[in-house]
């Protein structure tokens, strides 16, 4: 569904994708099944992969974003802005929480969530550490 929002050339649109108010998507990008856009600004040949939520973001050229991925952009008072440059790659299950500036060429690591600016050029991972509780009893 494509509501008050812009989709370029050469675009593809998966089954069930969303694509609210306020939103551009530039030229041969691809946006997979039950992705939704809100609020946002897609630059030229991105892919955003499936089940993914992009909230009130900006992306540049060339920008993949993961499975599973979402922008937190609402801090229970008001809307925060994600800035994705050019050339970055976002893993699998990654949550941006906004207020985020992923810097050019920057790689964030599969299923890290990311609450600070990243640098350019470099992998970022943000990951708790995995424990099990012997004897645990649900």
């Amino acid at each position: 569904m494509i509501k008050h929002a812009s989709v370029g050339k050469n675009c593809i649109l998966g089954p069930y994708a969303r694509i609210r108010s306020n939103s551009t998507i530039d030229n041969n990008s691809q946006v997979g099944n039950f992705v939704e856009i809100k609020n946002s600004t897609i630059g030229k040949s991105c892919r955003i992969n499936h089940m993914a939520f992009l909230g009130d973001s900006t992306l540049e050229n060339n920008v993949t974003i993961g499975a599973g991925v979402i922008t937190c952009n609402h801090d229970s008072h008001s809307t925060q802005k994600t800035y994705i440059e050019s050339g970055s790659f976002i893993g699998s299950n990654v949550n941006l929480v906004a207020p985020i500036k992923i810097l050019k060429n920057s790689t964030i690591g599969s299923g890290s969530t990311i609450t600070k600016n990243t640098p350019s050029n470099q992998l970022t991972v943000a990951r708790s550490e995995q424990i099990s509780i012997d004897g645990w009893k649900g």
